[in-house]
Formats: C-alpha cells, sequence, structure tokens
C-alpha cells in the first residue's frame, strides 16, 4: 500500500519527475535518492522508510546535504512547500509556459522542491540526461534553480539563450558571479536556507532579507526563524522522541544552529556553532576567513577547518579551490590573509585541490578536512 507511506525512488534524474507524480497522486510520500551515492547507505535509508511511521502529515520526504555526515530523512507537509511558490514564482517569473534548469539531482532537496512546484503549476522541470546538465539540455531553459557551481558551469558553456532569471541557493554566491550572470542579462536571486527549514532570508543585490513570510530573530549569536516553510522534524526513533539532527524549536521559532548577525533588517551568516574553531584563545568562524579567501584572483572556492594540535588546541588550515587559471600563489595567499584577518584567524597550513562536494553541489566539509589530514591533497608550501 502507498498512501501514507514513504516511498524510496532512484535512478537517472530524467525518469524520476513521472514516478514522484505517481506517489504522489496515489497519496505516498516520494523519498528521492541519488544514483550516485554508496549503496550501503541507500540501503540503510529504505530501511528507515520501511520501519518508522511518517507523521500523518508529511506529504514529502527529503534529505540533508550530508555534507558532514550520513544524510537524515526530513518531512515535510505539502503546505510548507506550496505556500512559497507564488514567492518564487514572482522571483523567477514564471509559470506553467516557462522551464526550469535543474542541474543539481532530484535527491537534492532544492530540485525536488521545484519538481513539487511543477506540479501545482510552476515552470516545467529541465533535468539531466545523466548526471551532468548540458548546454543542449538547457537550451529551451527560461529560468534556474541550481548553486552557484551549476549557475558558473552554465554560464562557461554559454548561457541559454531565454535564460532571464536564476534562483541560486545551497553555498556562498560569489559577487564576481552574480555579476557575471546580470551581464548576460540573467536576474539573480540569491537565498540562504536548510533541507529543515526551506527559504530563511532572500538577497536580490543588496544583501540577506527575510524571505517573504519568515521573521527572523538572532538570539545569543545564534539564528532563529518563524516560517510556515519549516519541515515537520527528522524521520527517527530516538529516545523521548528528542531530535538527533540539528532541528530544535522554542514555541513557533525554529533552528538549525547557525550562528548570524542581524542589522537594518540584513542577516550575516556566521556558520554552524559547532563548526568554530578553538585555536589557543580565539575562536575562529572558519565562514568570516572563507570569505576573505575567496576574493583572492585565482580562488574558485575555499573550506577552512580545524587540523588538532597540541598546546594551541587546533590550527586554521585551508583547502582552496583554484580557478582553472590555476592557484594563485602561497605568497598571495598569505599577504591576503594578513591584510584581511587578525592574526589568530590567518590559516597556518594550506592545501589546494577541487573540493569533493555534496550531490546538490555544496562543499562537502567534512570530506574536505578528511582529504587534508590523511595527506590525499597536495600541500602549498
Amino acid at each position: 500500500m502507498t498512501a501514507g507511506r514513504i516511498v524510496p525512488l532512484r535512478g537517472p534524474a530524467r525518469t524520476l519527475p513521472d514516478r514522484v507524480r505517481a506517489v504522489r497522486a496515489a497519496g505516498g510520500v516520494p523519498l528521492v535518492g541519488d544514483d550516485r551515492a554508496p549503496e550501503a547507505q541507500w540501503e540503510a535509508l529504505v530501511a528507515a522508510a520501511g520501519r518508522l511511521v511518517p507523521h500523518p502529515d508529511t506529504a514529502w520526504a527529503t534529505l540533508t546535504s550530508g555534507s558532514s555526515g550520513t544524510p537524515r530523512i526530513v518531512q515535510r507537509s505539502a503546505a510548507s512547500w506550496a505556500d512559497s511558490f507564488d514567492a518564487v514564482a514572482q522571483l523567477l517569473d514564471a509559470g506553467p509556459h516557462d522551464a526550469v534548469a535543474l542541474p543539481a539531482p532530484p535527491a537534492s532537496s532544492l530540485t525536488l522542491f521545484s519538481l513539487a512546484h511543477a506540479l501545482a503549476g510552476g515552470p516545467r522541470p529541465i533535468l539531466p540526461r545523466e548526471h551532468v546538465l548540458t548546454a543542449a539540455d538547457a537550451e529551451p531553459a527560461t529560468c534556474f534553480h541550481g548553486t552557484p557551481l551549476a549557475l558558473r558551469a552554465l554560464l562557461d558553456a554559454g548561457a541559454p539563450p531565454r535564460l532571464r532569471a536564476a534562483l541560486v541557493g545551497g553555498s556562498h554566491l560569489d559577487p564576481a558571479l552574480r555579476t557575471r550572470a546580470e551581464a548576460a542579462g540573467i536576474r539573480v536571486a540569491a537565498y540562504y536556507g536548510a533541507a529543515e527549514l526551506s527559504f530563511v532570508a532572500l538577497d536580490t543585490g543588496d544583501g540577506l532579507r527575510a524571505f517573504p513570510g519568515v521573521d527572523l530573530e538572532v538570539r545569543g549569536g545564534e539564528l532563529w526563524v518563524r516560517s510556515p516553510y519549516t519541515a515537520l522534524g527528522y524521520l527517527e526513533a530516538t529516545p523521548g522522541g528528542q531530535s538527533a539532527g540539528p532541528l530544535r524549536r522554542a514555541g513557533e521559532w525554529a533552528s538549525v544552529g547557525d550562528r548570524a548577525e542581524l542589522a537594518d533588517g540584513r542577516l550575516r551568516l556566521l556558520g554552524r556553532a559547532d563548526d568554530a574553531i578553538l585555536s589557543a584563545s580565539a575562536t575562529v568562524v572558519p565562514e568570516e576567513v572563507e570569505a576573505v579567501l575567496r576574493a583572492v584572483p585565482g580562488v574558485r572556492d575555499a573550506v577552512v577547518f580545524a587540523l588538532p594540535r597540541e598546546r594551541v588546541g587546533a590550527l586554521v588550515a585551508a583547502v582552496i579551490e583554484p580557478e582553472d587559471g590555476g592557484a594563485p600563489s602561497l605568497a598571495a595567499l598569505r599577504t591576503a590573509a594578513d591584510e584581511g584577518l587578525a592574526p589568530a584567524h590567518r590559516p597556518r597550513r594550506w592545501f589546494s585541490a577541487a573540493l569533493p562536494r555534496t550531490a546538490s553541489g555544496k562543499p562537502a566539509r567534512a570530506e574536505a578536512a578528511r582529504r587534508a589530514v590523511a595527506g590525499e591533497v597536495p600541500a602549498l608550501g
């Protein structure tokens, strides 16, 4: 019986919209997995879906990105996504006669959201034939929903001639990439969100502000959200009913533990509290260091992490992902760090490599750090 049950789905991206539609029509809850993920991980998710009973209001099941561990199954009501469809349609200026390029696999919550939107009259989804959305695939697209990495790849291949709007989430959007897209006639709206919270804040060019319908508060340095888009919770069995994931609630408000500052209505994100690096007497926020490093010519992206060391607790280390033209010199990186960062926040160890990424295109932080510590990526200097 499908009604009320979670139905795991996996396979080529182009085959999944019809299968998702069929499951929803039968009253089931589609759980879409990435067919490139480890088989053991998928089998564990399928077993959990079959063993545990979903919340009665669950209409969608999504996966957390898995950037720092095994993905969790997030339960969503139909309204938690449907209530934002109008706002997204306005941002993309798109309706049922438009086509949205979706480079991330359907296992990504941002792509599954767009499939749900399509079922409700949103733009027609354009998915990869295999695992990479090609320029030929994207040719009919009038809008885009994906990560900064995917937007860059689309521009590198030549922007589709009818593409006029991009909704970009999942990781940091480089201002230079926004400028490049806008020069190609593409209006860009970047957002911050989470699998558990959906859309939280929106940046159309003047900084992150609360997404329509969302209220923001910073309590003790931690971001809290009051929103109709928040998920029901995780599909899991835990003692006392307590969540084993980052989602926490306090009445109408919810948080996933992101540190932030809020001033004049603009939100500045500082990363997860558990990502902070304790080095000597300083607390280092990786995202603040990464923002400085991304501004260095020749740096495409960066991940900053803790390298354990006795006496000081940890050294600040960085993996630099170079642009296609090659990595900047170690001297240039150190100069940028010296000019833009306090002494305790400057990386002491440097590595250069293409960053491992999650299915949606986010940097896989834990894996990047593991590879560097294990000597699997080259050190600079």
